[in-house]
């Protein structure tokens, strides 16, 4: 059974690649507005996203070494814990060079772990599509054998018919002749003929 080709649209396709940049810079434009309203020098905001970065980071630590060991939480306490730091270091400096510095390294971090869920991914999916080309050619096998078996039945069935026809044709012909003896045939090795039969055609 043919399957429906869905095409996904290039925004669709292209929107995970972007996102990790897409998250770096929206939380450095966020900080940069925050600092232009008073968090340029603010002790007291930068200890609170300091406490709140440390915080995240903790938490991503233990959900990594925990007992249930689930790689998503901690993985998204770890990333909340960086955007944090970005954003207070690019709320309280003054220019733009190190919130720059810090927005470059932490989009290319972001897009070195993505890189492995976008390798896992792939390697999922091609072994997705892998298993399923093995199943349909294992199915279409399956058919065509079938199908090369069922031929095979019709076409001996048609030639028992044609014989069992043509028998017919030559007993019905050979007992009108005199001297005809149904037994002599059954001794020949022929199947026994019905009796009726017989009296039907004489």
């Amino acid at each position: 059974m043919n399957e429906p080709l869905v095409a996904r649209h290039w925004l669709a396709a292209a929107a995970p690649k972007a996102a990790p940049a897409l998250a770096t810079s929206t939380v450095l434009i966020l900080a940069r507005i925050w600092n232009a309203n008073g968090a340029e020098h603010s002790v007291g905001d930068v200890v609170l996203m300091t406490a709140l970065s440390l915080g995240a980071a903790v938490a991503g630590a233990l959900a990594s070494v925990g007992r249930a060991g689930d790689g998503v939480i901690a993985g998204t306490a770890f990333a909340t814990s960086g955007a944090l730091a970005l954003a207070g270091v690019a709320g309280y400096a003054d220019g733009l060079s190190l919130p720059l510095l810090l927005w470059a390294l932490s989009t290319a971090v972001a897009y070195g772990l993505a890189a492995r869920h976008w390798r896992t991914d792939r390697r999922e999916a091609l072994a997705h599509d892998r298993h399923i080309g093995e199943r349909r050619e294992e199915q279409a096998h399956v058919e065509r054998v079938e199908a090369l078996r069922a031929g095979a039945q019709i076409e001996v069935a048609r030639e028992g018919a044609a014989y069992a026809t043509a028998l017919a044709q030559a007993i019905t012909a050979r007992s009108a002749l005199p001297g005809f003896n149904a037994a002599e045939l059954t001794r020949a090795g022929l199947p026994e003929l019905p009796a009726i039969e017989i009296t039907k055609e004489h």
